[in-house]
């Protein structure tokens, strides 16, 4: 019998977010043996609230929930509640989750998993990166264990979705997210340009959540306000920017293009603070130390999210 795949999640749930980890809940490949907590999309008390939930709306609560950072390394930086809700999941008003989440912090549980799944173990960050850079600050051999990194993260040709050249995950804490990148010679990403080049039509969404059960019915709940939010600027589809990073995660074979190239991260208090500066030229005369998509199988990733929504 083939072994499962070990996978930590580290995230800021975030409507987004919800919908990777029940793709991520729905894949039998892969073993989630933990969700690592950051502040990024709303306040930390939230984010940690949100994937206890979903864990158990999802029927998955064996799955440790580790609260990490409140805040980024070295300096303050917005949320996304006007997009996510005040509370990150709609402001719907959920009943909180039965259980509490671990005393464990999320950059301990990160280390002590690397050592349990040592090279093994599939690592994906979908929120800001402070959690992981706390991990690479106490052991700087965490790369060394880890077997495949996947961030979602960065705008590769400064398109960005919260400043004109920044992705939020990287604005939000642009020191960790060099701190990281630097660390791992090698590593995927998934930026919010693929996401933009891969969205999910509105309509289609609404049928696939309509012929779901509960998990459907929370999801639908959860993500109307971003999606209402999603169509009146951004047009006829959703851009979910977790959910396609997921899908490279756990089908890698999906990626149709993939580009590797030198990147950086700009630290500059300025209009380009928290770019993804890749080097496409090599230029520079770096390592190849980013793996970005470009092109991912449309049909397959819009299987996997309907299918997601329809389990359980």
């Amino acid at each position: 019998m083939t072994q499962t795949i070990p996978l930590l999640i580290d995230t800021d749930p975030g409507v987004d977010d919800a919908l990777a980890l029940l793709m991520a809940f729905n894949d039998a490949a892969h073993d989630v043996v933990g969700l690592t907590i950051a502040a990024g999309n709303v306040g930390l008390p939230h984010t940690v609230a949100n994937a206890l939930k979903l864990c158990e709306v999802a029927g998955r609560g064996d799955i440790p929930v580790y609260p990490g950072s409140a805040s980024p390394l070295l300096h303050a930086a917005p949320d996304a509640a006007y997009v996510h809700g005040n509370d990150g999941f709609g402001d719907v008003g959920y009943a909180p989750a039965a259980r509490a989440a671990e005393r464990e912090h999320a950059a301990l549980a990160i280390l002590r998993l690397s050592h349990e799944h040592a090279g093994r173990l599939v690592l994906v960050a979908l929120g800001p990166l402070t959690n992981i850079a706390l991990a690479l600050r106490l052991d700087p051999s965490l790369p060394m264990r880890v077997a495949r990194f996947v961030s979602m993260a960065g705008a590769v040709t400064a398109h960005g979705n919260i400043t004109p050249a920044a992705e939020f995950n990287v604005y939000f804490d642009p020191e960790a997210a060099k701190i990281v990148f630097d660390a791992f010679p090698a590593f995927e990403l998934s930026d919010w340009e693929a996401t933009v080049a891969h969205g999910l039509p509105h309509d289609a969404v609404v049928e696939w959540m309509q012929a779901g059960g509960a998990r459907a019915a929370f999801y639908e709940a959860i993500s109307r306000k971003t999606r209402e939010w999603s169509a009146d600027r951004r047009g006829d589809d959703w851009h979910c920017a977790d959910a396609l990073a997921m899908a490279w995660v756990l089908a890698p074979d999906g990626a149709l293009e993939a580009t590797r190239r030198p990147m950086d991260v700009v630290l500059d208090h300025g209009p380009a603070r928290g770019a993804t500066l890749v080097d496409w030229q090599r230029q520079l005369d770096r390592a190849d130390n980013a793996r970005i998509l470009l092109r991912y199988d449309r049909p397959r990733f819009e299987a996997m999210v309907r299918a997601a929504l329809q389990a359980g």
